[in-house]
């Protein structure tokens, strides 16, 4: 019999695996197709590699990044869309946290 806190713990990890698949399909497509992505998508990506936005105003949403001098990620909502520059330096700096966790293992 399972218990109800292994059940919660099983669909917790069933959940965080889908959304990871999901993050990572949207980051394929990015790579793709950096001038055809959805400002929805490119914030989903961010929240899980940076966490949750530290500031939300407006059409703007600025994110943390764990690297010296604390540079910040900033994504902007222009009609839906994210703008392009802004997906290509996204995709830079997951490239840098993907090549800083290869090097620390």
């Amino acid at each position: 019999m399972i218990t109800q806190t292994k059940q919660l713990d099983i669909n917790i990890n069933i959940d965080t695996i889908q959304n990871m698949a999901k993050t990572e399909d949207i980051l394929i497509q990015m790579k793709n197709n950096p001038t055809n992505v959805r400002f929805a998508d490119l914030s989903k990506v961010c929240n899980y590699y940076f966490g949750k936005a530290r500031h939300k105003e407006g059409s703007h949403h600025v994110y943390k990044t764990p690297w010296k001098g604390n540079p910040r990620i900033n994504i902007q909502n222009y009609k839906g869309k994210a703008k392009v520059y802004q997906v290509k330096q996204v995709l830079l700096a997951i490239e840098k946290l993907e090549v800083e966790h290869a090097t620390e293992g």
